[in-house]
């Protein structure tokens, strides 16, 4: 099982993260992609990436921190994407639901980035929340320059998801889908997603299943219960887990360019 979304860079981890990383080994947990929101936060994740064995990360501004974007930022990303543990440009994208940076920085700042992975020839790894139309308008010009392009996270609709998955995105599904008060729509459309476009993630530390049992004493996810949302999700499609999860690392390792 990979791991395509963890915020290993959470303060929530600072305390254990080896035992964090240990735990999600133990249970099945081959490989990981620490998620970059700023620079700041990229560069953290690119040195727990080299910290860990079968981890990467990615490099990318998050629509909450656009604001920030400056002129010498993708220089910076991109020097940074030169390391051989950084695998995709992101997470970028729009965020009109809590607009902690104003519209019109959000899409200066993914318009960049969908540029820069289309120079570096890297994968986009995305997040869009109540901006559907306007995100499929700034990133359908750089469809086809682009190797692969990632919706993490997605809790969209499911004509949301046919139009993404017609243009070639792949959706990243996290524990929202065992959520039995805001996961159901999600749970109804997962036989939508063609398992060649089908990617697994926890989010950690957000995002913890609300369906595990035993629930787990702390409200913290980890990357160890990933585990779980293969096991559900793959009964959800009627699937066998373990062929499910042979392809989504399929996915990954053509995707993202990576062993483990």
């Amino acid at each position: 099982m990979f791991d395509i979304g963890v915020n290993l860079t959470s303060s929530q981890f600072a305390k254990d993260t080896d035992a964090v990383v240990a735990r999600a080994r133990e249970a099945g947990v081959s490989g990981m992609l620490i998620t970059g929101t700023s620079l700041e936060e990229s560069m953290a994740a690119c040195r727990l990436a080299h910290r860990y064995p079968a981890c990467w990360a990615t490099a990318g501004v998050h629509p909450h921190d656009a604001s920030h974007w400056q002129a010498s930022t993708a220089g910076q990303l991109a020097a940074l994407a030169a390391d051989p543990r950084v695998v995709a440009i992101g997470e970028c994208g729009l965020d009109f639901n809590r607009n902690f940076s104003t519209p019109a920085e959000q899409e200066r700042a993914f318009s960049a980035q969908l540029a820069l992975a289309a120079e570096l020839k890297m994968p986009v790894f995305m997040h869009c929340r109540e901006a559907h139309g306007r995100f499929l308008a700034l990133l359908d010009p750089w469809l086809d320059k682009l190797p692969a392009a990632i919706l993490h996270c997605f809790t969209g609709t499911e004509a949301e998801a046919r139009e993404c998955l017609a243009r070639g995105l792949f959706l990243g599904i996290t524990g929202w889908v065992c959520d039995e008060r805001r996961g159901l729509e999600l749970r109804a459309l997962l036989p939508v997603i063609p398992a060649h476009q089908l990617l697994l993630e926890t989010d950690a530390p957000w995002l913890l299943p609300r369906d595990m049992q035993p629930k787990p004493k702390s409200r913290r996810n980890e990357p160890a219960f990933l585990g779980h949302i293969l096991q559900q999700v793959a009964a959800w499609r009627g699937e066998d887990p373990r062929w499910l999860e042979q392809t989504l690392d399929a996915n990954v390792q053509r995707i993202f360019k990576v062993r483990f």
